[in-house]
């Protein structure tokens, strides 16, 4: 066999290999956000006054217009958004009300502060507000050190400083980017089995994967 059909052989398989992990990448993709997504919508649905109201402040939230509608609708993107996932059900589809959010908590809420959602001064992006943090940090550090227990303090983990960055924000939208471009995965999402279920005379999975 030629060198050049021995390296396409190569990498052929190679990728076909790897193309059937996406029954792993696209299942742990799904439960990774399910539970933030989640989270957030039990907490705006739980504090739906308080949601309504810092959607539509000017002074102290976002300024949004006709705010009730807004937060109801973010609160259902991301509390039927969390089944879906799970499920692996109109996977793509879901996601871009996702992604929509997403970008509204970027664009709305962190991006003025920066990337780091934790302060840390050591770290790639670091701006004045996280140099700001360092110092606080190190004052409280040492306040609670002279007058405080500190090591029972600090036994559960170190105390930080919330930058509130776009960086988690920014995770999760290139997470569900990709659940878009390639899908829930194999096997373990209600979505293959439709496909499979309507395509019946669909390639075989070894030559071209279904999701």
């Amino acid at each position: 066999m030629a060198a050049r059909e021995l390296f396409l052989h190569t990498t052929n398989s190679f990728n076909g290999a790897l193309a059937r992990t996406d029954v792993i990448a696209g299942l742990a993709l799904r439960l990774y956000l399910a539970p933030v997504f989640w989270m957030a919508g039990t907490s705006k649905l739980n504090h739906f006054g308080d949601t309504v109201a810092w959607f539509g402040n000017d002074d102290w939230g976002l300024g949004l217009p006709a705010p009730a509608a807004l937060a109801a609708l973010a609160t259902a993107a991301e509390l039927i958004g969390a089944l879906l996932l799970t499920l692996g059900l109109a996977t793509r589809a879901i996601a871009i009300p996702l992604i929509v959010t997403m970008l509204v908590a970027i664009f709305a809420v962190h991006i003025d502060h920066g990337w780091q959602a934790i302060a840390d001064q050591s770290a790639p992006f670091a701006n004045a507000r996280v140099d700001e943090a360092a110092a606080k940090l190190a004052r409280a550090t040492s306040i609670l050190q002279e007058h405080g227990k500190y090591d029972w303090l600090t036994s559960s983990g170190k105390f930080v400083v919330l930058n509130n960055g776009i960086e988690f924000a920014a995770t999760y939208l290139v997470m569900l980017l990709a659940l878009v471009a390639y899908g829930p995965g194999r096997y373990l999402s209600i979505d293959y089995w439709i496909k499979r279920r309507l395509s019946p005379a669909s390639a075989p999975e070894h030559t071209t994967p279904q999701r």
